[in-house]
């Protein structure tokens, strides 16, 4: 800023005085042009309010249902999907993830799927590898295109490499219909396929935002919508149950919904939070309880650096601070004195004798989170036998469980842990994500999940998640660089009304200043 104020002020002492508005408007034009294309001031939107999440009405559902715009449902004869086929269309764990079976190609093959919320490309082995039984093979489809792009997407645990192509494919339980997709052909990984596994690729459902190389591959989800004419709305339910033991004999299972809701798979109301931001599916929360115990931190805490739930995520993850806080709180109310540290950072199991169940000594845990009324939350709890988790067994007379939860360094991250106990709704129409009591998170006759509200969010920051921190900034550069261009103006209106005491009287422009009036030009 000083070397341009000295420079025009060089230009001003030697320059024709009608040049004055021309230097002026140049000033203005630089400052105008750099704020916007440098600066973007942040525009704020006033959401409005919304009623209070409630009971998902099933007249109106219906009434939508013929509109291509509304839910349809399994029980409408004129919904556009049977729901009712795709239900208990997954298999898979928590600790293994939840697949579905997909035909990809012409003619198809048959692969299993994991299905991901927390990223945004849709991927298949192409390739032999040690851990899986069997590829994607692009030279056997006739409708296989490449596009010639390379693609590699890293993530939490491990990554992969491959090309990008274009193919068909089927959902034998799910939506009527064959889409044309865009499929990363999956050549070489590094931890991304793990041992045990029976799934062969990743669907993932989040936004093109999260999409590589970059958001002009259109994901998986928003090809359908847009092909088969069925809404922007999934909805989810993993009923492993906290239990990592399912078998190639004996699988656990879930039901992925494209389209909308399936009302049997759920009980009571479906609570609804708003979309932060449309990249993962970010959510804000407003605290943590563990027990009758709130944790007392800033909210901006939780949602450091965000928020979001993420079904391809095994188990609940919180940031340090949070992540400390909830196990001090948990040691602090547990009947359990010297647990071992190894238990809460993961690198040691906790065995009981065989038959006996350590939940009782634990806690319940509690998300708070923001309704579509943004003055009121609702809450979301698991009990501990979703974050209590247990494993294969060790021997005959020991029954060993692992902690659900972990710390993060990006971000709180609502995975298969809590997920398991909930029918989580997806709704992208809308954007919000709806959460309700799941039908298969009981066990022994208990409900393992609980969801009550509403509750008064007044005294809570009217934004918890940490954009805001970096609006307020972006605003402050705005507003700095805004003043910047008005003390320029303003030393060029002083110096345009004052009169030129180094003007040549002849009034000849000299050399000098010609040039940089061609340099100005």
């Amino acid at each position: 800023v000083v070397t341009l104020v000295r420079s025009l002020g060089g230009i001003m002492a030697q320059h024709h005085r009608a040049s004055l508005p021309i230097l002026a408007f140049f000033v203005l034009t630089f400052c105008a042009g750099t704020s916007e294309s440098y600066f973007a001031i942040p525009l704020k939107l006033n959401p409005g309010t919304v009623n209070v999440s409630s009971a998902v009405s099933l007249a109106s559902l219906r009434s939508a249902a013929g509109d291509g715009k509304g839910l349809s449902l399994a029980t409408d004869p004129t919904g556009q999907v049977n729901f009712l086929d795709m239900v208990n269309n997954l298999r898979g764990d928590s600790g293994r993830g939840y697949y579905i079976e997909m035909a990809i190609g012409t003619p198809g093959q048959t692969v299993n799927i994991l299905v991901d919320t927390g990223s945004s490309n849709f991927a298949v082995a192409a390739a032999p590898h040690p851990f899986i039984t069997h590829y994607f093979n692009m030279a056997l489809s006739s409708t296989y295109v490449s596009t010639g792009r390379t693609v590699s997407v890293r993530y939490t645990q491990g990554n992969w490499e491959g090309e990008l192509g274009i193919d068909h494919v089927f959902i034998p339980n799910g939506p009527n219909g064959t889409v044309t997709i865009n499929i990363a052909a999956i050549l070489s990984s590094e931890g991304f396929f793990l041992p045990e596994i029976n799934w062969q690729g990743i669907l993932g459902l989040a936004y093109p935002m999260l999409a590589r190389p970059d958001s002009s591959v259109e994901p998986f989800f928003n090809s359908v919508v847009k092909q088969l004419g069925i809404p922007d709305v999934f909805s989810l339910q993993m009923c492993g149950g906290g239990l990592s033991g399912a078998t190639s004999a004996n699988p656990l299972g879930g039901s992925l919904i494209l389209g909308g809701i399936e009302p049997t798979l759920y009980r009571g109301a479906v609570w609804y939070t708003p979309l932060i931001k449309e990249w993962y599916y970010q959510v804000e929360v407003l605290k943590l309880e563990v027990g009758d115990q709130n944790l007392d931190l800033d909210c901006k805490e939780y949602n450091m650096d965000k928020a979001i739930v993420d079904s391809g995520t095994t188990l609940l993850r919180l940031p340090v601070i949070v992540f400390t806080a909830v196990v001090d709180a948990i040691m602090r109310s547990s009947l359990i004195q010297d647990f071992s540290a190894g238990f809460w950072d993961g690198t040691k199991l906790a065995c009981w004798l065989k038959g006996e169940t350590p939940w009782r000594f634990f806690p319940n845990l509690s998300i708070y989170l923001r309704a579509t009324n943004t003055s009121q939350s609702f809450r979301i709890t698991i009990l501990p036998q979703l974050y209590i988790q247990a494993v294969t067994e060790m021997d005959n007379t020991l029954d060993c469980f692992r902690f659900g939860v972990s710390s993060s360094a990006s971000g709180l991250v609502i995975g298969a842990t809590v997920m398991e106990g909930f029918y989580v709704v997806f709704d992208r129409a809308q954007r919000r994500l709806g959460f309700a009591l799941s039908n298969c998170a009981v066990s022994g006759g208990v409900a393992l999940s609980e969801v009550a509200g509403p509750f008064s969010a007044v005294d809570v920051a009217a934004d918890c998640s940490t954009r805001i921190f970096k609006e307020s900034v972006m605003w402050v550069v705005s507003y700095a660089l805004m003043a910047v261009c008005a003390l320029v103006l303003i030393v060029l209106l002083l110096v345009l009304v004052l009169p030129y005491s180094r003007r040549r009287r002849s009034g000849e422009i000299t050399d000098e200043s010609s040039l940089v009036r061609n340099r100005l030009k």
